[in-house]
């Protein structure tokens, strides 16, 4: 999670204060095990066997696999690791059989339109954005790097690097979770975490913390969301231990539903109210029996609606799965439990359409022409010089100029401190290092060093350095530290220069986008909820995707903020119409919660959906963006 803002820092511009904030947790022992026994053990035999290029290459696949080698469940991470590989692969096979038949024109013109697609593609998700970073890198690699082997080759090999990781993410158990079953303790650990934050959320009530905890709450079941929807987590789970932690997944959304309805109405709760959650989070880590919990008040309909969740809650994890359906209060569980789970877990599958359509979009467009026109620029300029290692410029744009990764300047910065850093350090044991058993132990240290590394931008450029200079260097290539540094403050001028120029269309297009497709979903959720349905299932899966694409534009829109002035500006007001967007999706929850125990709304409901939707108007007014559909305006009416 990201670390507070120190005092210095609030005194401190949001675009520097920004490149000085990293991230704290736990560290992730097993990543880092991971990570020590994935590049360097290949690099080792490849050594032995003398075919150290190819070493090279499945070591280079296996560090991209190492920065996406996040928490989450094993079958998650398959396809969070898997696909950015592929697209690495394929970006080989182009880049070197390219790099080899055309001249430097027409190649500089192929890894312009790749980035073109690929910054489209970027704009999708999380993944979509590793697999076009891996695209337009490899791609770079595979036309300037020398090595003797054929693209297939390179691509095969870059491909078996990232396979072992994948391997060892299935197979090694995490430490600790030796006394259950190992394969599903990143699913067990994300259930948990939402009821942890349900439980938080419930201390904090009528609180100044109450908002951050909300908050929260939506990333711990963003994150459990994607933690189950592994490649088996299908329709029809296979196994008992899957259907039991869908049907708790399950049993978490109505616990949600109350917190966030009683967090609205604003009045502290006593401290045992959130003693029942964590002991659901407690026996969803041990398997163990809930027993009895504490029964929370029933004075106001959010405490019963919270009791009726936990009674619930507590049958689903006693019988070891989901209760029989048709319960006396109508509540969607066993059967309907597993539907729940369904619809909160494929809501939002990639499908092609929505993938094109986002790629197309005024957001996709942006990204598009962002990163087309820096990686183009970087292989012109790169060409131009004639460097030996003139790939890395290009390589290093990438990097710099995907939004996603941060605002601009923030990335500049760390990203330039960062190579120093790695390149000096990489120029020290160069110095001294026996060739090549030093430089693959230094590869196996650094990849151990990636998934902490990863908690700042800066922090995993310096170790990236240091091991792209190690493979260079095993690859038969001169030490090239100052060649690096030099590289990439090159980069760095490019994407600073036309990253702020004025791009065609409309400004800040992702961002409008997600703020578009957050808006869109508030309203679902909203019209769903006024119009009296009784199928709960739908009502909750609504509520994640609204509260999601909330999350993803909230994100984007910090991101924005904490750009130079010339470009936060592009963004100016979407700040204020996320907030009124999030108050109307909580209030909205508040009026679900108390229809279902009422059956009509209060005039305090009624007049603050009113009222909230009269402020989002003249806040997407305000901000340029154009108005919202009017159909929850009429739903409303009938209150």
């Amino acid at each position: 999670m990201p670390r507070p803002i120190s005092a210095v820092s609030r005194r401190l511009p949001l675009w520097l204060a920004h490149a000085l904030r990293g991230q704290r947790g736990p560290v992730p022992w097993a990543a880092v095990v991971r990570g020590l026994l994935a590049g360097g053990p290949l690099l080792v035999v490849a050594v032995l066997v003398g075919r150290e290029t190819l070493g090279v290459m499945a070591a280079l696949g296996a560090m991209f696999a190492g920065i996406n080698d996040r928490p989450g469940s094993r079958r998650a991470a398959v396809h969070r690791i898997g696909l950015p590989a592929l697209a690495g692969a394929a970006g080989l096979v182009v880049g070197t059989y390219a790099g080899e038949g055309v001249g430097a024109v027409p190649l500089t013109l192929l890894l312009t339109g790749l980035g073109l697609v690929a910054g489209a593609v970027s704009a999708v998700g999380p993944v979509a954005s590793g697999a076009g970073t891996q695209l337009l890198v490899a791609a770079a690699v595979g036309a300037g790097m020398p090595l003797p082997e054929p693209g297939w080759q390179r691509a095969l090999f870059f491909l078996a690097g990232a396979g072992w990781l994948i391997v060892l993410r299935l197979a090694l158990p995490t430490p600790g979770a030796l006394a259950g079953d190992f394969r599903f303790d990143g699913e067990r650990a994300a259930v948990a975490g939402v009821y942890d934050a349900v439980a938080d959320l419930l201390a904090h009530v009528g609180g100044a913390e109450a908002g951050g905890r909300r908050a929260a709450l939506t990333a711990a079941l963003d994150h459990a969301q994607d933690a189950l929807a592994g490649a088996r987590l299908r329709r029809y789970a296979t196994s008992a231990a899957e259907r039991r932690l869908r049907a708790q997944y399950a049993a978490a959304l109505p616990l949600a539903e109350a917190a966030t309805a009683l967090a609205w109405a604003g009045d502290a709760l006593p401290a045992r109210t959130a003693e029942g959650p964590r002991r659901l989070s407690a026996a969803v880590r041990t398997g163990e029996s809930v027993g009895p919990l504490p029964a929370p008040s029933r004075s106001v309909p959010g405490l019963r609606a919270l009791d009726d969740a936990l009674l619930h809650a507590a049958e689903t994890f006693d019988r070891g799965g989901p209760v029989p359906h048709g319960d006396a209060d109508g509540h969607p569980l066993g059967r309907g439990a597993e539907r729940t789970a369904r619809k909160g877990l494929h809501l939002r599958p990639l499908r092609v359409t929505a993938a094109l359509r986002t790629a197309t979009g005024t957001g996709g467009r942006e990204y598009g022409f962002r990163v087309a026109l820096c990686y183009g620029a970087s292989a012109a300029v790169a060409q131009t010089l004639h460097h030996v290692h003139w790939y890395w410029l290009p390589a290093t744009a990438v990097f710099l100029v995907k939004p996603d990764l941060g605002p601009l300047v923030s990335r500049v910065l760390n990203r330039a401190a960062g190579t120093v850093l790695g390149a000096l350090v990489f120029a020290g044991f160069a110095a001294v290092l026996p060739r090549p058993e030093g430089l693959v132990a230094l590869v196996a240290i650094s990849g151990a060093l990636v998934p902490v590394a990863t908690r700042h931008f800066a922090a995993q450029t310096a170790v990236v350095t240091v091991l792209v200079l190690a493979l260079v260097m095993v690859g038969g290539e001169p030490e090239a530290s100052w060649g690096r540094i030099g590289e990439t403050l090159l980069a760095c001028a490019i994407v600073l220069v036309v990253g702020h120029l004025p791009a065609p269309g409309q400004r800040g297009g992702n961002v409008r986008a997600r703020l578009g497709a957050a808006t869109d979903a508030a309203h679902a959720y909203l019209t769903h909820v006024l119009s009296g349905a009784d199928d709960r299932a739908a009502r909750w899966a609504l509520r994640r995707e609204a509260y999601r694409t909330l999350a993803e534009a909230r994100a984007a829109i910090d991101r924005s903020l904490a750009e130079l002035p010339t470009l936060a500006r592009r963004t100016e007001g979407t700040d204020e119409v996320a907030a009124t967007l999030e108050r109307l999706v909580d209030t909205t929850t508040a009026c679900a919660v108390h229809l279902d125990d009422a059956g009509q709304l209060t005039p305090r409901h009624t007049e603050r959906l009113a009222t909230l939707l009269d402020e989002l108007v003249d806040r997407r007014e305000h901000a340029g963006l154009t108005d919202p559909p009017h159909g929850s305006r009429r739903a409303l009416s009938g209150f």
